[in-house]
């Protein structure tokens, strides 16, 4: 009796292997099918680039609560405020809090220019 629940076991056993090597195939399949779609039809790479624009975006607002400036503030205000505050991180902050400096002054910059076009930040 013994024997024949070790063969039925096995047999068990032999078809759970089975019966997930078929799925596992048909959901690779599947998985494989619907990246082709999506590369002919694009989405894929729309998805991506808007994920890779949203994660660099600086909003002027962010820009100026990260350089400590209002709206009234001048273009002469701002640039002293980036290479005081760039100028401290250099020394002995974070190369990351440099960087948001940075970014902060180029987003400003880019509005400053829209609001001014004959007259270019300096």
């Amino acid at each position: 009796m013994l024997g024949g629940f070790r063969v039925a076991g096995k047999l068990i056993a032999n078809l759970i292997v089975m019966g997930s090597t078929i799925i596992g195939r048909a959901m690779l399949q599947a998985y494989r099918r619907a990246l082709d779609n999506a590369n002919k039809t694009g989405v894929a790479h729309e998805a991506i680039n808007n994920i890779r624009r949203a994660s660099k975006t600086m909003t002027e607002q962010e820009a100026r609560q990260i350089l400590g400036v209002s709206e009234n503030s001048t273009w002469e205000e701002i640039v002293q405020r980036y290479d005081n505050l760039f100028e401290r991180n250099a020394k002995s902050g974070s190369f990351y809090l440099q960087s948001k400096v940075h970014r902060a002054k180029e987003c400003l910059e880019t509005v400053y220019q829209k609001n001014k076009p004959d007259e270019p930040p300096t």
